[in-house]
């Protein structure tokens, strides 16, 4: 961490920078040291290429994060947070890769190390976790603002302190920002009890296509550009909604099929590209599972990609579940 602290308070202009569909985690993280760098008086932007979800838009200050970035020029850094590996930004991966020095922070054991300087901690709990004790590190005073940024990374990543992740310094950090100001009932309720109506309807189509393997340990649903289509629903809004498989009784590992928007590209005619999002109850490593098809994760949650039809995804997934 010492090179990190360093770099930060020698630094300038700086690039904070997360994945695409962002969580709270990776909103949380980059809000949160967003801010304390700005605190620092470094010139600061927040960038993702996908636009916050509705349910993130009532953290403070996430209006300052920016979907656009045209060029790099002027930055003497980049801080990628909560991504497995630097493709995980974008389309503008390759721009950032362009900035002098890129520092990755990040809690996932398949982390590629990429960047130039790395902190990686897959016994952390979120990368919210690790972005606290940076800010600790920098001697920045924790503001309001922060607060709600860490406090809302570490529970949803946590899934409000029910995932195998909680550690001990999860409760202590919340318990933190709750003094800092943070309101635990105004987060959980824009996390996790406000809906927009087409977001209830994209639900029921997505509930109709759950199917379970034989053995009854596997379940998958899928997620299609139509039913985003029909239902009015942004790709942005669509979080957690593989939690409706995973939770089914028996279920062991759920999966979430996305076809992503540019599926109808330069690939043969009745295929698509998919991201496949693997959640398990704890007993199965969907990291594992996902390594074997470029992908990576956690051992309860993970993901890949992958060029097929619907059917042979499909297809895919539920031969998985022999060896459950």
């Amino acid at each position: 961490m010492n090179q990190i602290i360093q770099h930060l308070n020698q630094c300038r202009q700086v690039l904070v920078a997360s994945h695409i569909q962002p969580d709270g985690d990776a909103l949380g993280s980059q809000l949160a040291l967003g801010l304390a760098l700005a605190d620092m008086q470094k010139k600061v932007t927040l960038y993702n290429e996908t636009p916050t979800p509705k349910m993130y838009q009532f953290l403070p200050a996430v209006g300052k994060i920016t979907n656009c970035l045209d060029d790099v020029e002027g930055f003497d850094t980049a801080v990628i947070l909560d991504c497995g590996d630097l493709p995980r930004t974008g389309d503008k991966a390759d721009l950032i890769r362009r900035i002098p020095v890129i520092i990755n922070i990040d809690h996932h054991l398949t982390n590629t190390h990429f960047g130039h300087l790395q902190m990686i901690d897959p016994s952390a709990c979120a990368t919210a976790e690790i972005v606290y004790r940076i800010v600790k590190a920098l001697a920045v005073s924790v503001t309001k603002a922060m607060a709600f940024g860490i406090y809302t990374g570490i529970m949803t990543d946590t899934g409000s302190f029910r995932f195998s992740n909680t550690n001990k310094e999860a409760f202590g950090i919340c318990e933190e920002m709750v003094g800092l100001g943070v309101d635990p009932n105004l987060v959980a309720n824009h996390v996790y009890i406000t809906y927009s109506l087409s977001r209830i309807k994209l639900l029921n189509l997505v509930l109709e296509s759950i199917e379970v393997s034989e053995n009854g340990k596997l379940s998958i649903m899928s997620l299609t550009q139509e039913m985003l289509e029909k239902t009015g629903t942004k790709p942005e809004d669509i979080g957690r909604l593989i939690n409706y498989a995973r939770h089914i009784e028996d279920v062991r590992v759920a999966a979430l099929i996305f076809e992503s928007k540019n599926g109808a590209g330069n690939i043969p005619k009745g295929q698509g590209h998919f991201h496949i999002s693997l959640r398990s109850d704890g007993t199965v490593d969907v990291a594992e599972i996902a390594a074997r098809y470029g992908g990576g994760g956690h051992i309860s949650a993970a993901g890949f990609n992958m060029t097929a039809s619907l059917s042979e995804v499909k297809a895919k997934i539920l031969s998985l579940a022999d060896a459950l």
